[in-house]
């Protein structure tokens, strides 16, 4: 399920329409009147009453501490998460224009901006529907990802892909734009987890970009005492023997010995190993899941492996 009024923040910012909106005193009375969500860049906060302030093409705007944002539970919002919207895209919604001797001011709120989008997008879904979402930040447990106006959640690090990572800057990176898949909805509290790995592909999905004879390139995730553990695509690892010398992230080349899919496994000789660059690798998302709206159940294991890895997606409303 998605719906273009309630993407991540900083997908409309620099849109026609959204500029159509915030360029004049009259643009941003129409948005009052339709109730319009917009968006704009934060330029400063106020040191005594930590209200945001932003340019709207010459028109100051203001969204006072009170309306900066939308917490369930009617929790206070820290002055930090505050502080570090500036210089960053915010979501909003006109609440009035006022004009003065000093010329026209725009009052505005992202907390209206997130209860629409709470009780109008996300309190609709159910565990299964595909969204897009932009990471926020990223912690060893996992990425928080705003998955529509700024509203967070938590992807932990263990449903980021099926072959394991030490912390989730090894797949992602701050403002990047992804796919995640909602894995469970607290329909009291309004908190949202959502899933990653359902959408890189079936062991069968990864496997079909290898044969036997290759020699391909990897990433190692795991040094254990009975062999190391290569990454060939974020759902898809090898084993090859041990090797001295060997670190966790480092790039590799690898032979590939032999494909065995009712086991999982792929048995691999490792060639050499180097530093790995910095920066995560672009995801693919053109598995036959990642192109579904929703999912109800992904099986990763091949049909016939006596090992079953799936994720059965069940509505808690239901």
């Amino acid at each position: 399920m998605t719906d273009n009024t309630y993407l991540p923040e900083g997908s409309r910012v620099g849109t026609a329409q959204n500029r159509e909106y915030v360029s004049s005193a009259y643009g941003l009375e129409k948005a009052r009147l339709e109730g319009k969500i917009l968006e704009g860049m934060v330029i400063k906060c106020d040191s005594g009453d930590f209200s945001l302030h932003l340019d709207l093409y010459g028109i100051p705007g203001i969204i006072p501490r009170e309306e900066v944002a939308y917490l369930p539970g009617g929790e206070v919002v820290k002055d930090i998460a505050i502080i570090t919207r500036v210089g960053k895209p915010v979501c909003f919604k006109v609440l009035e224009l006022i004009r003065d001797e000093g010329g026209v001011r725009a009052v505005l709120s992202r907390r209206a901006a997130q209860i629409d989008c709470m009780q109008n997008y996300l309190m609709s879904m159910i565990p299964g529907d595909v969204v897009p979402a932009r990471v926020t930040h990223l912690e060893p447990f996992g990425a928080f990802v705003d998955i529509g106006c700024g509203i967070v959640s938590l992807l932990s690090v263990d449903c980021i892909s099926v072959s394991r990572i030490s912390h989730p800057k090894d797949r992602f990176a701050v403002r990047q734009e992804i796919l995640a898949v909602v894995k469970s909805i607290d329909y009291e509290t309004g908190r949202i987890y959502v899933s990653h790995r359902e959408l890189l592909g079936t062991w069968e999905e990864n496997a079909a970009r290898f044969t036997v004879g290759q020699t391909v390139a990897g990433i190692v995730r795991s040094v254990e005492p009975y062999g190391i553990f290569i990454e060939l695509a974020p759902n898809l690892a090898g084993l090859a023997e041990r090797k001295e010398g060997v670190r966790v992230g480092e790039s590799c080349a690898v032979y590939i010995k032999s494909i065995i899919p009712d086991k999982m496994k792929i048995k691999l000789v490792l060639i050499d190993s180097y530093a790995a660059d910095t920066e995560p690798a672009r995801i693919r998302y053109d598995s036959a899941a990642a192109k579904e709206k929703h999912i109800d159940l992904w099986r990763y294991s091949p049909a016939g492996c006596d090992k079953v890895v799936e994720s059965v997606f069940v509505s808690s409303a239901s």
